[in-house]
């Protein structure tokens, strides 16, 4: 199954978290097809003085949504992740977006991300390497909704 996942990183050498992160996820049976330029972004929602670098990368994998999203929590476990229910920061932030052209709404799992369509800091590195996949649910193309943002928060590509 073919997915696409944002992660993200405003702690230690942001740099090297991501390039830890996509080294373990392909560790763990994921095959990493294509990774979007790291990106500057304003932190969104948290409180946190350190700004995030993002990424977007495309991947392959026989794993299904739930199972994908164990994979990856264990993956921010390892890397140092520790979840306070109070949003700041984080050495890794690994979430799912999309699942081909798949919807799953559970308690632990939403698919396409109920967010990703409001933060800037997920469209412009998906729209760089999915410009013209189409939002399951909005059926509009990532580039386009990229353009219709209203989220006004930094991103710049590095």
């Amino acid at each position: 199954m073919r997915y696409f996942l944002s992660l993200g990183s405003n702690l230690g050498d942001r740099n090297k978290n991501l390039e830890k992160a996509a080294e373990l996820l392909s560790k763990v049976g994921i095959r990493i097809i294509a990774s979007s330029s790291v990106y500057k972004t304003e932190p969104v929602g948290i409180i946190t003085g350190r700004w995030f670098y993002n990424q977007a990368l495309e991947v392959e994998t026989v794993y299904d949504p739930e199972e994908l999203l164990c994979r990856v929590k264990r993956i921010e476990e390892q890397m140092g992740r520790v979840r306070t229910g109070c949003p700041g920061s984080r050495s890794i932030d690994i979430d799912i977006l999309l699942a081909e052209n798949k919807t799953l709404s559970t308690k632990t799992l939403q698919i396409p991300h109920p967010r990703m369509v409001k933060r800037n800091f997920v469209l412009y590195p998906l729209s760089e390497i999915a410009p013209e996949v189409k939002h399951p649910v909005l059926n509009e193309a990532i580039k386009d909704l990229l353009e219709k943002s209203k989220d006004r928060s930094y991103v710049k590509k590095l």
